[in-house]
């Protein structure tokens, strides 16, 4: 990202725009994750959508392997964008209910053209397993599974397009406490064998310390801080961290307390 601006059309056509997102810049290595923290209207979400190419930007640059993906057309930009996935905060939301988990996970593939019906539904069957789900769950639509293995299930649909990087929006604060560790396990595992990129957004300012290489911190649309994520209560107050607290947000580790198939504890290699 090269300073990124995305503007808020203001009510009154009088006035100009307001940037939601004002010249933000950063990048994100293979195999790594970058946390994007800060309050509510910071413009974290609005950062992952232009990342995604789903908001054009209005200046700056969404470099991605070389290629500027703000400049691209319709085509060019629909064959790049398999390389960058979301995985969503509601798990549930996320996948149609009138789809079982098979054709939700096969979709993406269809719809870019690259579905073989000789071979797909095997393949279906290792994403299903690459996540630590039993492939006979294919069979089930998402309101008869649990909030994680919903869960499980986006992060499968988003690797069956194979991409580079994922933009997590939030993916483990709808779930229980108990839940989280498993799916972050799963995240972490899928990073070191898969050198995939994270853009990572969090409120949970315990589990980006512990998930994140490195954090940046969004106030008003602005970057206000990068730092190494172990460094995140070291070096004093953090900028978002009154606005997290003030915001309810939880400051032990979520998963302390890990118990059934989802437990565990995550570990990662900071720096």
């Amino acid at each position: 990202m090269r300073h990124l601006t995305v503007h808020h059309p203001s009510r009154d056509r009088r006035r100009p725009p307001r940037p939601v997102v004002d010249r933000v810049s950063f990048d994100i290595a293979a195999g790594e994750t970058l946390a994007l923290i800060g309050p509510s209207g910071a413009g974290k979400s609005t950062t992952a959508d232009a990342v995604l190419m789903l908001r054009r930007p209005d200046g700056g640059q969404v470099l991605f392997e070389g290629r500027d993906l703000a400049a691209l057309d319709g085509s060019a930009l629909r064959a790049t964008r398999p390389a960058l996935q979301p995985v969503f905060q509601d798990p549930y939301g996320s996948l149609s209910p009138r789809l079982r988990v098979r054709d939700a996970i096969a979709e993406p593939l269809r719809v870019q053209g690259r579905w073989n019906p000789d071979t797909g539904p095997a393949r279906v069957g290792e994403l299903l397993e690459t996540v630590g789900l039993d492939p006979r769950l294919g069979g089930r639509r998402p309101h008869e599974l649990s909030g994680g293995q919903c869960q499980r299930v986006g992060i499968a649909r988003a690797l069956a397009s194979e991409p580079r990087l994922l933009v997590l929006d939030e993916p483990v604060s709808g779930l229980d406490p108990s839940v989280r560790a498993g799916i972050l396990n799963l995240l972490t595992g899928l990073q070191e064998r898969l050198k995939l990129g994270y853009l990572f957004i969090c409120h949970d300012l315990a589990v980006v310390r512990h998930f994140a290489h490195r954090v940046a911190t969004l106030r008003d649309g602005r970057i206000v801080s990068t730092l190494p994520a172990r460094e995140l209560y070291s070096t004093g107050p953090h900028p978002a961290s009154a606005g997290e607290r003030a915001a309810g947000r939880p400051s032990p580790p979520s998963w302390s307390n890990p118990a059934g198939p989802e437990g565990g504890t995550p570990r990662r290699r900071i720096g």
